[in-house]
């Protein structure tokens, strides 16, 4: 079974109460259950995380090399300066394993600073601006 660690970074844990004209309705554990289901369907092991810390989720991508995963991330608002961030997720694609980096909103469709992601030019692919389907399709894509 293809192992698959999905990390979310900040506020994603506020899902449901945070802006929902913009990310929706559906809360934090909501989202954990449509991952794992359709992970589940795919033939994936899934582990759904989200944090709050660069830091951590430097780890948990240094830890999808060290454990050949694939990872689905949501960088949140890492994706726009987080230059780390980005050297950990380059190490995730130089071990040949898949990262999809995915957004909830369409970036390029709200505030201008939001438009450039410092992730997307190592990242295996991006998909945007499909609300929790994002997530979806990117197992879709790591289930291909």
């Amino acid at each position: 079974m293809t192992k698959v660690l999905v990390l979310n970074g900040p506020n994603l844990g506020r899902l449901g109460s945070r802006e929902p004209e913009i990310y929706g309705t559906l809360d934090y554990a909501g989202l954990q259950s449509a991952l794992l289901k359709t992970a589940s369907e795919l033939g994936l092991d899934a582990d759904v995380r989200q944090t709050n810390s660069e830091a951590e989720l430097i780890s948990w991508l240094h830890e999808a090399v060290d454990t050949g995963s694939s990872v689905v991330l949501n960088p949140a608002a890492f994706t726009h300066y987080s230059y780390a961030t980005r050297d950990a997720a380059a190490l995730v694609t130089k071990a040949g394993l898949k990262l999809v980096e995915v957004h909830i909103s369409n970036p390029h469709a709200r505030e201008e600073f939001r438009h450039n992601s410092v992730i997307a030019g190592v990242a295996s692919g991006v998909i945007a601006g499909f609300g929790v389907d994002s997530y979806l399709l990117a197992l879709r894509v790591i289930a291909s």
